[in-house]
């Protein structure tokens, strides 16, 4: 075989949320938790994953409440037990959590401003730098990878961290990842090969 593959992976976006619909950031695990259309979203998914009938050896989630919730409905429905990931939690926004950017601006403009100067490396007090959160979930996956080698995964996460592991997988510079659309209670599909990974589909939403 010319490409040998590892592990194909499809990241699931928890559902909608009180803050996601607000467009705020938010690191609490315990809250919130999904509302009726995050719920919605999750039995979509869950169903076009059944339907679809893609071969499912391992379900992983996020330890978040939204994360657990969204992965109790899949699970449910694809009559498979899901394993916590401690390790795909999502950024640590520092004091930024809980606001929406509207509001950052407001309250700590230089902070927004030098964000944006240096997206890489700076994050306020208490964050998680963009380097730091995609070392943090390479690492992951590549342990998730090497624990599970021909298999097909289901890993069920935040919006940032799926942009993450698209950005390490397809090498997207650091400042471009916040780029990449990853909406709630949406499947994006990576393949991880020997030597390099490929990005099957995108931010699929289930109509």
């Amino acid at each position: 075989m010319l490409f040998k593959r590892k592990c194909k992976i499809t990241f699931i976006r928890h559902g909608a949320t009180i803050n996601t619909e607000e467009n705020r950031l938010f690191d609490d695990e315990s809250y919130p938790a999904l509302n009726v259309n995050g719920k919605y979203q999750m039995e979509k998914i869950a169903a076009w994953i059944k339907n679809k009938g893609l071969k499912i050896d391992k379900i992983y989630s996020s330890t978040a409440l939204r994360t657990v919730q969204s992965a109790e409905i899949i699970s449910s429905v694809c009559k498979k037990d899901f394993e916590l990931l401690p390790g795909l939690t999502s950024r640590r926004n520092g004091i930024w959590s809980g606001l929406s950017f509207e509001e950052i601006e407001k309250k700590y403009p230089q902070m927004l401003d030098e964000y944006h100067k240096n997206p890489e490396n700076y994050y306020p007090d208490g964050g998680e730098t963009t380097q730091e959160l995609n070392k943090r979930v390479d690492d992951c996956i590549c342990d998730i990878i090497e624990k599970n080698l021909s298999k097909r995964l289901i890993i069920i996460t935040h919006g940032e961290v799926i942009q993450a592991a698209i950005a390490n997988a397809l090498h997207i510079p650091l400042k471009h990842q916040f780029k990449v659309y990853v909406p709630t209670g949406s499947a994006t599909q990576i393949s991880y090969y020997t030597d390099f990974a490929s990005l099957v589909y995108s931010s699929y939403i289930p109509i």
